[in-house]
């Protein structure tokens, strides 16, 4: 029995050691996640083909023009609908709301949120919108915005724009995010806003993963990939309501 019980102390003390290696080389880091409280408010139902999306789709607008340069207008129309109905939509299991109610929503913010030929190319020129729709309908909101310019020595630290997003979800509102180009982040459409819903990264800050609504889908992305390969940027924004 003698053999064994050294064997046992030795695979002991590799372990220890081994461990020990593993959190020096900050191998082991913890996952912090943040998120909206109810994403089942983004649940949207076609009455026709009986089909669940999650979150607005800008291939539902009527014109060609409005379908392809909508994701802004898209976009703003999922922040306003949640921050609006977020507190009054305590039942996580309501009903979806109905696609053709959306869509109303949608043109109207269009009025508003209007692309130019280059679309809703800035985070000013999205908030500004916003801002301009909201005080039209009395809807007294805050805008909070942190751009990611082109110019790489000019860009916030990675660990800002972690914060900026998890301040954003910590207060139960999700984030619209505009990507200007996608870099090696392949399920990411260039020169596009789409609306982020929840957060995970390590706390070393080395991996960050977004949830996003696009297309009335849930995708998810690399974020520090993006990050580290976008070579225009882009920015993000978000809505509060004030008191």
């Amino acid at each position: 029995m003698q053999p064994l019980i050294k064997v046992y102390n030795i695979t002991a003390w590799a372990y220890i050691g081994l461990t020990k290696y593993i959190f020096s080389q900050g191998r082991v880091n913890t996952m912090i996640t943040k998120s909206i409280s109810n994403l089942n408010l983004f649940k949207i139902l076609d009455e026709e083909t009986r089909e669940i999306y999650h979150g607005c789709n800008q291939t539902w607008y009527k014109s060609a023009w409005q379908r392809l340069s909508g994701c802004g207008p898209t976009t703003a129309t999922n922040l306003i609908f949640y921050v609006y109905h977020a507190p009054q939509s305590a039942d996580s299991n309501h009903h979806p709301v109905s696609k053709k109610d959306c869509l109303l929503l949608m043109e109207e913010i269009w009025e508003y949120v209007t692309p130019s030929i280059k679309g809703v190319s800035s985070t000013k020129m999205f908030y500004q919108a916003v801002l301009a729709y909201a005080q039209i309908k009395g809807l007294p909101i805050h805008n909070h915005f942190l751009d990611l310019p082109k110019m790489k020595s000019s860009r916030p630290a990675f660990s800002e724009v972690l914060e900026f997003i998890d301040e954003s979800l910590s207060q139960d509102v999700p984030v619209a995010f505009l990507n200007l180009c996608n870099g090696d982040e392949q399920n990411l459409d260039c020169w596009h806003w789409v609306t982020v819903i929840s957060l995970d990264y390590e706390e070393n800050e080395g991996q960050a993963f977004i949830d996003i609504l696009d297309d009335g889908q849930i995708k998810k992305i690399d974020l520090a990939l993006w990050y580290h390969t976008t070579t225009k940027g882009g920015g993000f924004v978000y809505f509060t309501s004030n008191p």
